[in-house]
C-alpha cells in the first residue's frame, strides 16, 4: 500500500448538539503511516470528532470515508473490526480483569484473534506498551501512567490501521510523557497512522508529522507541527496569544 494512500477521510462532516455547534463542514484527510496531531481549546470539538470517526456518534451531514469505504452509518463495532482503534481520556479498564486478560479480549473480540494466536498476540502487545511486569495484575490496581498505556494496549488488540490517541498524556509529570512519547514512536515505526488529540504540545511537536488546530467546530490551521503553533490565530485561540505561546502546554480537558 503506497504512503499516500488515503487511509480516513472526512467530507463535509457537521454536528450539533441542540443550539450548540462543534463542527461544522468539516473536511480532513489522514494518509497512511502519517500521524496527525490536533489541538485546540476547550469545547472546540474534538473527542466529538474521534466519536464521528469511530462510531460513537454519527455526524449531521457529511460523509466518512475509512480504507476506501463509506463507513458513515457503520455502528463501532463494525469500524473497529474495520480497523479503527481509540482510546478515550477516562481510561476504562476493565478493572476485575488482570491486565493480560483485558488486551486479550481485546485481541479476540476486536482483532478476531482465537487461541495461542491471541495470547501471542496480546503478550507482544504488552511488552511493546511497557506493561510486561504487570501482565498479572488486575486493571483496577494500576496507577494514571499505566492505566493510559493499557488504553493503548487495548487499543492495539484490535489490530488497527488508525490508532485514535484521546489526551493519553493529560493528567501525567514531564518523566512519564516522555515514556508515552516513546511508545507512541515505537508504535509509528510500524507503520500505524495515528491520531492524536493531546493539550500536552511537546508531546505531539515530538511525535507527529502534521498539526491542526480544531476551535469554534472548523479548523483553522493545518500544517506542520512549527508552522501551526507559530499561527497568530491559533496562539489567540487555543496558546493564549502572549510572546512565549508557541512552546506552552495547556493541561486542561477538552
Amino acid at each position: 500500500m503506497s504512503p499516500q494512500h488515503e487511509l480516513l477521510s472526512l467530507r463535509g462532516v457537521s454536528k450539533h448538539f441542540g443550539r450548540v455547534i462543534v463542527a461544522t463542514d468539516l473536511d480532513l484527510s489522514v494518509a497512511d503511516g502519517e500521524a496527525l496531531g490536533i489541538v485546540g481549546p476547550n469545547g472546540a470539538g474534538k473527542s466529538t470528532l474521534f466519536s464521528m470517526i469511530s462510531g460513537d456518534l454519527r455526524p449531521d451531514a457529511g460523509t466518512v470515508w475509512f480504507d476506501g469505504n463509506d463507513v458513515t452509518g457503520a455502528h463501532a463495532y463494525q469500524r473497529t473490526r474495520a480497523g479503527i482503534g481509540r482510546t478515550y481520556q477516562i481510561p476504562r479498564p476493565f478493572e476485575n480483569l488482570t491486565v493480560f486478560e483485558s488486551v486479550l479480549v481485546c485481541c479476540h473480540q476486536g482483532g478476531g484473534r482465537r487461541g495461542r494466536d491471541a495470547a501471542d498476540r496480546a503478550a507482544d502487545i504488552l511488552e511493546r506498551t511497557g506493561l510486561r511486569a504487570e501482565a498479572n495484575t488486575a486493571a483496577g490496581r494500576l496507577g494514571l501512567l499505566q492505566r493510559k498505556r493499557l488504553e493503548m494496549a487495548r487499543a492495539l488488540g484490535t489490530d488497527p490501521k488508525l490508532l485514535l490517541l484521546d489526551e493519553v498524556a493529560g493528567g501525567l509529570t514531564d518523566p512519564e510523557v516522555a515514556e508515552l512519547v516513546e511508545v507512541v514512536q515505537g508504535i509509528r515505526a510500524d507503520g500505524l497512522a495515528v491520531v492524536w488529540i493531546e493539550h500536552v504540545v511537546h508531546a505531539l511537536v515530538k511525535t507527529v508529522d502534521r498539526m491542526l488546530c480544531l476551535a469554534g467546530g472548523r479548523i483553522v490551521a493545518d500544517g506542520s507541527p512549527l508552522e501551526v503553533l507559530a499561527n497568530a490565530e491559533v496562539r489567540e485561540l487555543y496558546l493564549g496569544g502572549g510572546p512565549e505561546s508557541a512552546t506552552a502546554d495547556e493541561e486542561t480537558e477538552s
